[in-house]
């Protein structure tokens, strides 16, 4: 992987995760208070399996 393959990378990670905040601001704030109300151990569980999906995915895509 090159750094030109990182930085495209990164815009994309930019753009989905802005997605969610320009089509539905309201929801966006409404899982945010949700995710504030979670266990430290649920937040963790949560990243744990999106770096694993993160993972399979580059696996498959490799």
């Amino acid at each position: 992987m090159d750094g030109d393959s990182l930085w495209t990378a990164l815009a994309l990670v930019l753009v989905i995760e802005g997605l969610m905040p320009f089509i539905s601001p309201g929801g966006w704030r409404r899982l945010f208070t949700q995710v504030l109300e979670l266990r430290d151990g649920q937040i963790r569980f949560i990243g744990l399996s999106s770096i694993a999906a993160g993972l399979i995915l580059l696996a498959l895509v490799s």
